[in-house]
């Protein structure tokens, strides 16, 4: 019985954390091409088809921005940033539409600001 309790319990930690198989995606070239960036923004605003990369940001995403990203890797955490800087600076029309989505009453867009600024990042 202990070991059942054992191989459960090491089972729900390793599923609890993100997948790091994402870490080495190239942001940039999502970023740089306006249809991949749309595609995956469609994707998490349910009107659009998803890659299997957007379906795991899609169901991650509420509990990253819930937690501070306390599962995500190193890689992840800087990428996520470079991300929001750009859709907040570049394509605020996107931004805006996940903001809307993923944070109406605008709890976790403050507690960001205010942590970027701590870091001396400009939103």
């Amino acid at each position: 019985m202990k070991v059942v309790l054992v191989f459960l319990a090491v089972v729900a930690v390793t599923l609890s954390a993100y997948t790091n198989k994402w870490d080495n995606i190239d942001v940039d070239k999502i970023l740089e091409n306006k249809r991949l960036l749309e595609g995956y923004v469609k994707c998490l605003m349910d009107k659009g088809r998803c890659t299997s990369e957007g379906k795991d940001l899609k169901e991650n995403l509420p509990d990253a921005l819930a937690t501070n990203c306390d599962k995500c890797t190193a890689a992840q955490k800087e990428k996520s940033e470079k991300i929001i800087r750009f859709l907040v600076n570049q394509r605020k029309d996107l931004w805006d539409q996940l903001a809307a989505k993923y944070d109406p009453k605008d709890e976790y867009r403050q507690k960001y600001q205010d942590q970027a600024k701590a870091k001396g990042i400009e939103v």
